[in-house]
């Protein structure tokens, strides 16, 4: 098994969700997954951070998409 680093598997989050949501800008996008991924500062187990975030994230730009 190939291990990432979290910052890493967060990296291809950003990609996959810039991908999905091309009509948000790339700062916007950006903004919010690093706001996403800092809720989960210090949390213990890590393993579901970057599951989490992209879900959480894709559900902020989801609102973002349909309010712009």
């Amino acid at each position: 098994m190939i291990d990432l680093s979290e910052q890493t598997i967060i990296d291809q989050v950003s990609d996959r969700l810039t991908q999905k949501y091309p009509s948000i800008p790339p700062d916007t996008l950006t903004a919010v997954v690093r706001g996403v991924h800092a809720r989960f500062a210090g949390r213990p187990v890590r393993e579901y951070v970057p599951l989490l975030v992209e879900r959480f994230a894709g559900d902020e730009l989801h609102q973002l998409a349909i309010a712009g």
